[in-house]
């Protein structure tokens, strides 16, 4: 990929070498103080306050209370000794980059498009869709509309996946920004809606139909891309539809346990995300992208 020298995006929350809190409970060096302030005139003062502003706002008074004594829902954090090599300060750069070339693409053909915020840690990180490890992988939170990613992730694209290139991990980056504008569509809410109020096995349907989906953003994404600036060269998609190959749930499966349970698939096949990809890649067109309409998937 032609990348260097392109503009970054400015929507970058470098968490790197910081440590994920619990976000459990209440700080308990300030519990004491707090408890205290609570039963003292002030505290009753203040607990009426909290109680009329919930009432306006509909803010839980608790989870205010919590953020201010260093928890609430996404917990709190600590700096640890860290210094990131060389390669994964250019990997944080292509990743600026690829998060500003999908602002631009989307702005285009969203209106009112809202950009999400990529957060780079190192580790452990805590959303306000919860606490997540790198073993997770990238993610997205519809919550705090935040794209999540270790960049080691990276190097076990290449090292365990075998699917390395710069395209590869321009197309994960790309799959999470689909899943925010799925978020935007209202298409996620759709989804989510219908846990617990259907079988696992039927709700896992709707998970791949979503996931496939995303890939086909990311292949819309990569059409209008290089319709725009030209930075895939040769090689460059085979490179996307390894990656898509890669992660299949199939694949993922059978190298885990020798087996393959379609039942508890969460995101397709291999067939199925490349051909998703590929079909976003080729066509471009928004309204080719109904995977919870298809019945070939």
């Amino acid at each position: 990929m032609k990348w260097q020298g392109r503009k970054k995006s400015s929507n970058i929350e470098d968490r790197r070498g910081q440590r994920a809190g619990s976000g459990g409970g209440l700080n308990p060096l300030l519990l004491g103080s707090l408890v205290r302030l609570l039963f003292s005139k002030t505290g009753l003062i203040i607990v009426g306050v909290l109680v009329v502003f919930s009432l306006v706002t509909g803010t839980n008074p608790l989870q205010f209370l919590g953020s201010i004594m260093g928890s609430g829902g996404q917990g709190f954090a600590t700096e640890v000794a860290y210094t990131p090599s060389a390669e994964e300060d250019r990997l944080a750069e292509f990743s600026a980059v690829i998060l500003g070339d999908t602002e631009l693409i989307w702005s285009e053909l969203l209106e009112n498009y809202r950009e999400p915020t990529l957060v780079l840690f190192s580790g452990a990180v805590s959303s306000a869709c919860g606490n997540a490890s790198a073993a997770t992988g990238p993610f997205y939170c519809p919550a705090d509309e935040k794209l999540y990613i270790d960049l080691s992730f990276f190097e076990e694209m290449e090292r365990k996946l075998n699917a390395p290139g710069d395209f590869a991990q321009a197309y994960v980056i790309a799959h999470e920004v689909g899943h925010h504008i799925q978020n935007l569509m209202g298409i996620t809410d759709e989804v989510q809606s219908l846990r617990g109020q259907i079988s696992d096995k039927e709700y896992n349907q709707y998970s791949v139909r979503l996931e496939l989906q995303a890939d086909f953003l990311a292949g819309v994404w990569a059409h209008h891309s290089q319709k725009i600036s030209g930075m895939m060269e040769a090689g460059d998609l085979e490179e996307a539809l390894n990656a898509a190959n890669a992660i299949g749930d199939d694949r993922l499966q059978k190298q885990a346990t020798g087996g393959v349970v379609p039942d508890s698939f969460t995101h397709g096949t291999s067939a199925q995300r490349m051909r998703w990809f590929k079909k976003g890649f080729d066509t471009g067109d928004l309204t080719q992208g109904d995977t919870f309409g298809s019945e070939r998937l």
